[in-house]
């Protein structure tokens, strides 16, 4: 960091919470504080009983309701995360060859995990520049096309779409919970609840069709070896008796089922939606505004409203910028590592007030004008 005399930020343009991380995000204290009244009840206790699996069924059907679900669509959980859920849907979702919508690194490493899989044909991979997104297309040859609703590394909002005998398949990490969508156009869009719900990891959950149903029974009755740990028609099973396989973080249950209860009270999916959108507008129009910073995502309509990214004039590093916050507790705002780019990443998750929105770019202008 270059030399500089210490900066005093004032008091008055501070926000009341300084966590704007895209994952982890922020997590309610209230939320916290509520985990930790439950005492000796919750924590520590069987998830194969009724207090864990009660925890269980209420995030089943909040999201059913969230999302206003179709008849026959399904909501499952498991283990790993986001992650885990590539390699589940590379044993139980493709049958031989899959199609990929890639534009940034996490859509990068479905399409990686499905060319790897040694029992499945080299998948279709079709490619647009970081900060933009490719248009979606029918793929010849395919029974999945996968998407991704937000990348969280660039700060896309992609567009997917139905494709005819294939199953469409869209990573919605870090859109779920600030985004609506029609439930009817997707048959497995799956999110870890550590962004927009404002939960903690290790978790996937993924909203399922009819159709995926079949395709994940009919591939667990071929010859096929699948992992149990990743064995979407075991995690099914085990979903429908409101329950995980294996021993699950009982903090993030209860946190996820916080956030989903809160959210559907407070107005449902549009509402958290429309102040994730009002938020990360605010953010925009400032950095098209400044002298000094530029929205990374030159199209309006591919700029996410949840995970905002900025670059900034190369006389402005975005370390220095970032290290003088750090000291004012306002922390996880830089650009995504594998980019490289001078760059901020911010979060507009539901859990942000706009307040706290506004008053970070009036920092950030403070900190650059002392610098």
């Amino acid at each position: 960091m270059n030399e500089h005399p210490p900066i005093v930020i004032p008091a008055h343009l501070l926000p009341s919470d300084g966590r704007f991380g895209s994952g982890p995000s922020r997590v309610n204290t209230i939320s916290v504080d509520e985990l930790a009244a439950t005492g000796s009840s919750f924590l520590g206790t069987s998830h194969r009983k009724e207090g864990v699996k009660g925890v269980v069924r209420s995030i089943r059907e909040g999201i059913s309701a969230l999302y206003d679900l179709p008849d026959g669509y399904e909501v499952v959980l498991g283990l790993g995360g986001a992650t885990a859920f590539w390699d589940a849907a590379a044993f139980g979702l493709i049958s031989q060859r899959s199609a990929h919508f890639v534009c940034g690194e996490f859509s990068e490493k479905f399409a990686a995990v499905a060319s790897g899989a040694p029992h499945l044909s080299e998948p279709v991979i079709i490619s647009a520049p970081y900060g933009s997104a490719p248009t979606p297309r029918a793929i010849d040859g395919v029974d999945v096309t996968a998407y991704i609703h937000n990348e969280t590394s660039t700060g896309v909002m992609a567009p997917f779409s139905r494709q005819e005998d294939a199953l469409v398949v869209v990573d919605g990490t870090s859109a779920a919970g600030a985004v609506a969508f029609d439930a009817s156009e997707v048959d497995a869009y799956y999110f870890s609840p550590q962004k927009a719900f404002g939960s903690d990891g290790g978790l996937w959950l993924s909203i399922v069709s009819n159709a995926a149903v079949e395709r994940i029974s009919g591939i667990a009755r071929s010859d096929r070896w699948i992992p149990p740990f990743l064995s979407l028609s075991t995690a099914l099973e085990n979903s429908r008796k409101n329950q995980t396989y294996n021993t699950p973080a009982l903090a993030t249950l209860f946190l996820l089922e916080h956030q989903i209860s809160s959210s559907l009270s407070e107005g449902g999916l549009r509402t958290a939606a429309e102040r994730s959108a009002r938020s990360s507008q605010h953010i925009y129009d400032w950095a098209e505004a400044s002298p000094f910073a530029a929205p990374f995502v030159e199209s309006p309509l591919l700029r996410s409203p949840t995970v905002v990214t900025v670059d900034l004039d190369e006389s402005v590093p975005a370390q220095d910028v970032m290290e003088v916050l750090q000291a004012y507790g306002i922390v996880d705002i830089g650009g995504y590592r594998k980019l490289g780019r001078n760059q901020l990443r911010i979060a507009t998750f539901p859990n942000i007030p706009t307040a706290d929105i506004e008053t970070l770019t009036a920092c950030i202008d403070f900190v650059v004008g002392s610098l």
